[in-house]
Parts: structure tokens; C-alpha cells; sequence
């Protein structure tokens, strides 16, 4: 996938979630976009830029981040939560670890983590990856499914 193809992709990711700045705002998440070279510009927080993390209209939160992998390192330990969560790759060669079975994707890559499905992506290739991370709390992601 080239460059401006994943820009685009991000900038409609921007329009579709409504991300802006995070802050305390009680007022529902409003549209917004967000070109890649701005993400780029924030500070980094380790290995993960903070996209968004607040209150929407439908969701408890919508939160969004840039995760970056040096090669060989993974995103965490194999992990569950309540939120389900989408990742897509912008580049570099990432593994997916979910309930046992890994999958490996490329640039354009995507994968969906179902509510408490363990998981876990690590950069398997030679170059660091990117990927975004979004997820999302609604008022049924606060208990475990049975």
C-alpha cells in the first residue's frame, strides 16, 4: 500500500470516529480530522501516540492510538478486556496472537480483537510497524461475557 493511500485511509479513520484533542469536555465528541503529519507532530508517550480517549455520543469512550514496534518486540503479554478493538497496519509485518492462533499481516493488514479474546500483536519483520489501535467502551463492555 503506498503512502498517500494509508494517509487517506487514516484521514477517513479521522471522519469516521470524530477524533480530536482529548480533554474533559462533557459535551459528546464532535467530527474531526486529523492528517497523519499532525499525529506525527504530538509527543510520544513510549512506544504509542495518543489519538483519543473521551465520551461519544453512542460510547462510554472511544479510545485511538499509533503503536510503533521496533523489530522482535511485542505490543504487550497476551491480554483480555471487556472493549473490542480494531487494529490496521500502516507497515511492517505484524503477528497477531488470538486465542492461540497467530495470523501475520502486512501493510493494509486488519484485525478485529472480540470482547475478552486473548490477544496480542508483535512486529515479526525487519523494519519497526505501525499500526493504529482503535476501541471502544459501551455500557455492555463493563462485564465479561459469560
Amino acid at each position: 500500500m503506498n503512502d498517500t493511500r494509508t494517509t487517506v485511509i487514516a484521514a477517513g479513520l479521522g471522519l469516521l470516529l470524530g477524533l480530536t484533542a482529548q480533554g474533559a469536555d462533557p459535551k459528546p465528541q464532535g467530527s474531526f480530522v486529523l492528517p497523519w503529519e499532525e499525529l506525527q507532530a504530538r509527543p510520544a508517550n513510549g512506544k504509542s501516540r495518543s489519538i483519543v480517549r473521551t465520551p461519544t455520543a453512542t460510547l462510554d469512550e472511544l479510545e485511538s492510538h499509533v503503536t510503533v514496534l521496533p523489530p522482535g518486540e511485542a505490543s504487550h503479554a497476551p491480554h483480555r478486556h471487556p472493549q473490542e478493538e480494531v487494529i490496521i497496519v500502516r507497515e511492517g509485518t505484524v503477528e497477531f496472537f488470538q486465542n492461540g492462533v497467530t495470523t501475520r499481516v502486512g501493510p493494509g493488514g486488519f484485525a478485529f480483537m472480540a470482547s475478552m479474546d486473548e490477544h496480542n500483536a508483535k512486529n515479526v519483520g525487519d523494519t519497526p510497524a505501525t499500526y493504529f489501535v482503535i476501541n471502544w467502551k459501551t455500557p455492555k463492555s463493563v462485564a465479561p461475557k459469560p
